[in-house]
């Protein structure tokens, strides 16, 4: 409550609502949603979880440099027109508190106007006029990484530096192109960090993480809650940095086999885990939406955690659907950022024969219309 431009943030579209009819409102949405696919879902579904407001740990801004004025905030909803922003309530409490000094470099930056040589006597003039700024609070402290079609020339990185080297809460700062591209650290004081579990867990620059730390404790659990006392092989798929596979592997008597698409994830990913010493994680680069598991390589696990993108896991649930019922997993878990698609995904699965055991709502993205899914299948002969 309290938000100033929340109408036209594309963000908090529940936030004029007070806290018990916001809660009520979203669970109802999500489970007639479900419902409408998967048929009723009682004794299935189960308390939410519902996330406190301002425990974001990551947030993607957007500014724009036009005559001489910085413009720096959130997209409004369904549009390219930025919604300026100082504070924000479902940002943490540190973020929040050097949101104006971000603001302050980042302007600095828009008015450096630098040349660059670029082909004989010509010059171009270099000025960054938009972009974006990712920030995560890690552990240890606040992570950016700065976006822009423009390089950055000397005197950026110069302005970049005494920021750094003016504010201890800043721990590293970043540069890249485009998102796909590969971050390059301007200035790192040390290495960010993540806590999953007791295990400290660095990210690279631009690492996808779980909104908040509590949102993502709350997965975490819920899995471990849904695997119960199987043991055995497991695999974790679309596993990003390794959240799930970490409280894996800690199990007695499980081994993990983890694979995504990102090689950059997982080169991160496996030197954590050589790091820590960790040996009953394997890891294995692969593009499931395009080459998913067959049913083949499926069999002998006991059981499956998957957690893919928006678009869900379609192709990889189709192999999980042709498996041999006396060769299927025990146990499936199914995580969603797309109640939509896990809708898709969830009737395959029960269509085949899998019996869907309970679903959990997990509510980190506070006051908006986005929501997480847990899952828990089973192969009941």
């Amino acid at each position: 409550m309290g938000c100033e431009v929340y109408q036209n943030c594309g963000g908090c579209v529940f936030r004029e609502l007070d806290l018990k009819t916001y809660q009520g409102k979203k669970e109802n949405q999500v489970r007639a949603l479900l419902e409408e696919k998967l048929g009723t879902l009682e004794n299935i579904w189960q308390t939410p979880l519902f996330m406190k407001d301002g425990s974001r740990r990551r947030a993607a801004f957007a500014f724009e440099f036009k005559k001489n004025r910085l413009v720096f905030g959130f997209n409004e909803n369904k549009s390219n027109q930025i919604v300026d922003v100082e504070q924000c309530q479902m940002m943490s409490k540190k973020i929040n508190e050097e949101l104006l000094a971000l603001r302050g470099l980042v302007e600095a930056l828009c008015k450096i106007a630098s040349q660059k040589k670029i082909k004989g006597k010509k010059f171009e003039k270099v000025q960054i006029l938009k972009g974006d700024l990712q920030v995560l609070e890690a552990e240890n402290g606040l992570d950016v990484v700065l976006e822009t079609e423009k390089e950055l020339s000397l005197d950026h990185r110069m302005e970049i530096c005494d920021f750094m080297n003016g504010h201890d809460s800043f721990i590293r700062f970043s540069w890249r192109k485009k998102h796909a591209y590969e971050a390059e650290p301007i200035l790192e004081k040390t290495k960010p960090f993540i806590k999953i579990g007791e295990i400290d867990v660095f990210v690279a620059p631009g690492d996808f993480l779980q909104a908040s730390k509590e949102g993502e404790q709350a997965l975490v659990k819920l899995v471990l809650e849904s695997i119960g006392q199987t043991r055995g092989k497991m695999a974790d798929l679309f596993c990003g940095i390794g959240t799930f596979s970490y409280a894996l592997s800690a199990l007695k008597g499980a081994t993990v086999l983890a694979v995504d698409v990102s090689k950059s994830l997982l080169k991160g990913f496996q030197n954590s885990i050589d790091r820590q010493m960790i040996q009953n994680i394997k890891i294995k680069e692969k593009n499931l939406f395009l080459y998913p598991l067959t049913a083949e390589e499926l069999e002998g696990f006991d059981v499956i955690v998957f957690d893919p993108p928006r678009a869900g896991a379609k192709a990889q649930v189709k192999e999980l659907c042709l498996m041999a019922v006396d060769k299927r997993v025990q146990k499936i878990v199914g995580v969603s950022c797309n109640p939509e698609t896990f809708a898709r995904d969830a009737k395959m699965l029960v269509d085949a024969g899998y019996k869907l055991k309970k679903i959990t709502m997990v509510d980190q993205f506070v006051y908006s219309d986005h929501s997480e899914i847990v899952a828990l299948f089973t192969n009941e002969k």
